[in-house]
């Protein structure tokens, strides 16, 4: 209903509004559809270039887990690898440490050298790599645990099974995997309560192989966020690393170490990338060999943001492209609908009885061949009537003379003063005194005097340059000189502000702070000299020439209208030695005088 009548009342009978509203409407659905189709696939590809950050991260964190557990299993293969060693390690570890002192001093003087010390190769191993804590051999046959920490110390515990939980701690977990330290084990060798993780190998007697005994590494878990070093800015959400069974072994936000990750059992489900939690993207991998997960785990908002800014750049670039597609069809349309509007308008006219109204359009298209199509017509019916009824034409045309409308001022100064108490009541002080400036300034050139004095025009100059004062703040300033004696002195209107005009428009400098326009007033015996001083742009000799010959040819020169018209009034008025004279320097600023006879009141009336 309300369609209805919003269509009957602006757009049943206006063809061009039904035009521009057609054309609107295509234009607004052909770019929101397009803008959501090219949002839809940045959206996407800013997505999956997300997801490829997050996945190259992965990869370098489970690159940099899977290093160390090659380390670890490196440090047994050169064990076997070298026999003496392994024997001595396998020695070292099958019996109380002081015999195998004894044992490497007595190989040491039967083979004439010195052998490989296990001891000495472990320490050795920690050394090099500046990541491990800690480094433990447990001996199942001793139950002692020999430790090296990050200081270089070395340590031999006895961890009974009567007095300690540690060999049932390395009887259970004997697997080759990347796991949480033990908490038995951290308490036993005093290793404080930090983000850690550990590998465990096996040490077999390589001519038995029987098992002796186990290789325990620590590594600093805090050294896992080094690796992410290259993808910190553009990485979202959170890193972490899972155990075997699901236990968390890093994680980039330091909030869930050495916790039961929740979404665990979720993860099973999740072959490479997923979605956990009901709004968390997952992307996951898993090293078989070292038996731990390295996943991302990114919200649902952190993925949005990768492609607000396109969103919102789509958004701008749609709501310009509809303000384009709606703006100029409708100048376009708008232009032949106030042509068409004008040609309706001169007919009412001639409806009216102004045979006189012709339509001013000298296009060559449709409504111009129409334009000139009805004036045409209009001459040959002027013709007629100039023919047959000319003496009742023109009896009926004094009868029906039209009335000029006009706009009462009183309604214009009274709407200026409401909205110079409103800028004030907002506390936009500057805007009610442009207002008020431009309020008097109107009142002056509207309102008829029987006498304009110099006072009149200078007070119309400050009017004009205060506007331009509070518009240009601290980079304008003005000066006016003027004695007392000076002000009843008869003018004209317009004598000096197209003069300021001209400084304000071509002369001011808007790239300095120290603009500045004088003018002062002084006598000359009978004449009185007003001078405007300004330090402006100046003009350029050339320029200047032109503007003086045109000064003195006004009937050759189109240009500088209102300095020409202030010298020919000057001239015409009291002679030729009065009027204006220019002298200006190009960077430096210009000098306007102008000079006019002493008058008394009532010399210039109606002029």
């Amino acid at each position: 209903m309300v369609i209805g009548n919003v269509y009957r009342k602006y757009f049943k009978n206006k063809l061009f509004l039904k035009m521009i509203l057609f054309f609107s409407i295509i234009a607004i659905v052909t770019i929101i559809t397009f803008s959501y189709l090219m949002f839809l696939s940045l959206s996407e590809a800013a997505v999956q270039r997300q997801m490829n950050v997050q996945k190259r991260a992965v990869e370098s964190v489970s690159s940099y887990i899977s290093g160390k557990y090659e380390s670890v299993q490196n440090m047994m293969r050169d064990v076997y690898r070298d026999s003496e060693l392994a024997n001595n390690t396998s020695f070292f570890m099958e019996h109380p440490y002081e015999e195998y002192v004894r044992f490497r001093l007595d190989k040491f003087y039967n083979d004439i050298g010195s052998t490989t010390d296990a001891v000495q190769f472990f320490r050795n191993k920690m050394e090099d790599d500046p990541d491990i804590r800690s480094l433990m051999l447990y001996s199942a046959d001793q139950q002692h645990l020999y430790v090296y920490n990050q200081h270089k110390q070395f340590k031999i515990i006895s961890t009974n099974a009567a007095r300690s939980f540690i060999p049932d701690v390395m009887y259970l977990e004997e697997e080759a995997q990347v796991s949480i330290p033990n908490v038995w084990v951290r308490k036993t060798i005093n290793l404080p309560d930090e983000p850690m993780y550990s590998l465990r190998v096996p040490v077999n007697n390589k001519q038995s192989l029987r098992n002796i005994g186990q290789l325990l590494v620590y590594f600093d878990g805090e050294r896992i966020r080094e690796s992410l070093a290259n993808y910190r800015e553009d990485l979202k959400g959170t890193i972490v690393v899972l155990s075997a069974d699901g236990n968390v072994l890093f994680d980039s936000s330091n909030t869930l170490y050495g916790q039961k990750y929740p979404y665990a059992e979720q993860l099973n489900s999740i072959y490479d990338t997923g979605v956990i939690g009901g709004d968390m993207t997952v992307t996951k991998l898993t090293q078989s060999q070292g038996g731990f997960t390295v996943l991302s785990a990114v919200p649902k908002e952190e993925i949005a943001a990768t492609y607000e800014g396109i969103r919102n750049s789509i958004i701008m670039i749609a709501l310009m492209g509809i303000l384009v597609a709606i703006v100029v069809p409708s100048l376009f349309i708008g232009n032949f609908a106030k042509r068409t509007y004008n040609i309706i308008r001169f007919m009412r006219k001639v409806k009216k009885g102004d045979l006189k109204a012709r339509i001013a359009d000298s296009r060559e298209d449709e409504l111009g061949q129409i334009s000139k199509s009805f004036n045409d017509m209009l001459d040959e019916l002027n013709l007629y009537i100039d023919r047959v009824l000319k003496a009742e034409i023109k009896q009926k045309h004094t009868e029906l003379a039209a009335l000029e409308a006009r706009v009462n001022p009183h309604f214009l100064y009274n709407t200026l003063e409401v909205i110079r108490m409103r800028a004030i009541s907002q506390g936009a002080g500057d805007v009610a005194e442009m207002i008020y400036s431009l309020s008097v300034l109107f009142k002056s050139y509207v309102q008829q005097k029987s006498n304009y004095t110099l006072k009149d025009e200078l007070e119309a100059c400050q009017l004009y340059l205060e506007l331009f004062r509070i518009r240009y703040r601290d980079k304008f300033a003005y000066t006016i000189h003027c004695n007392k004696s000076f002000e009843s002195i008869p003018i004209f209107k317009m004598s000096l502000q197209p003069i300021i005009e001209n400084y304000i428009l071509h002369g001011m400098r808007l790239d300095r702070n120290d603009n500045h326009i004088e003018i002062s007033v002084e006598s000359r015996g009978e004449d009185c000299i007003v001078q405007v001083r300004d330090n402006g742009k100046g003009i350029h000799p050339d320029r200047l020439e032109q503007i003086i010959l045109g000064l003195s040819r006004p009937q050759e020169n189109a240009e500088s209208f209102g300095l020409r018209s202030i010298h020919e009034r000057l001239g015409l008025l009291f002679g030729e030695r009065y009027g204006l004279k220019i002298e200006s320097e190009e960077g430096r600023g210009t000098t306007l005088t102008v000079r006019f006879p002493r008058q008394g009141e009532g010399a210039i009336q109606h002029v």
